[in-house]
């Protein structure tokens, strides 16, 4: 069966901002209804655990701290032929993990139909449970770019009744790894 959308939130969430897609997608999850035919998943720093979850997915989305070198906070879309299988310039600390899988469905012939990478320049790398301020200000924004590619693809979200923390933004509230 092929999974209409996999949302796929990347980072090191002990990296600070590094953790920005992971926490979006918490975010996703906590806020939102998530239908049968998505798959929300925490990717962390992963790599080709990754590549059976991907394999024959209608549209897959991602979410990472990105290196553009535009100005820290900058939030960017990319789409499908701007998301070469083989990056020219990585442009995240997870994209050659990211780009090996795509070339290898490629080659499969298993490649998901979309590709988008929603991601933000990170303000702070530093070893640190919890976003920055700055970043965290902007999940926000990140997240409401997440629901509206989710809409375009065709799947309307339903907000839950009542939100909750995901496991990594709960901790970070506590200051601790893992709180008893």
């Amino acid at each position: 069966m092929t999974t209409e959308i996999l949302v796929i939130g990347l980072g090191n969430v002990l990296m600070q901002d590094e953790g920005v897609g992971v926490r979006a997608v918490e975010a996703l999850e906590g806020r939102y209804n998530i239908p049968d035919s998505m798959i929300v998943m925490d990717g962390g720093t992963t790599g080709t655990e990754l590549l059976e979850p991907m394999r024959d997915v209608k549209h897959l989305i991602v979410t990472d701290s990105v290196n553009t070198g535009d100005p820290e906070g900058t939030l960017i879309r990319l789409v499908d032929d701007e998301v070469p299988a083989f990056f020219q310039t990585k442009i995240s600390n997870h994209q050659l993990g990211l780009s090996d899988l795509l070339g290898i469905l490629q080659l499969q012939g298993q490649s998901p139909e979309t590709v988008t990478i929603i991601g933000m320049v990170p303000y702070k790398l530093e070893n640190s449970l919890g976003l920055s301020p700055e970043t965290e200000a902007r999940v926000e924004k990140m997240l409401d770019m997440l629901v509206d590619e989710i809409s375009n693809r065709g799947v309307e979200l339903n907000q839950r009744d009542v939100a909750h923390d995901g496991f990594w933004a709960a901790h970070a509230k506590e200051g601790c790894l893992p709180c008893a």
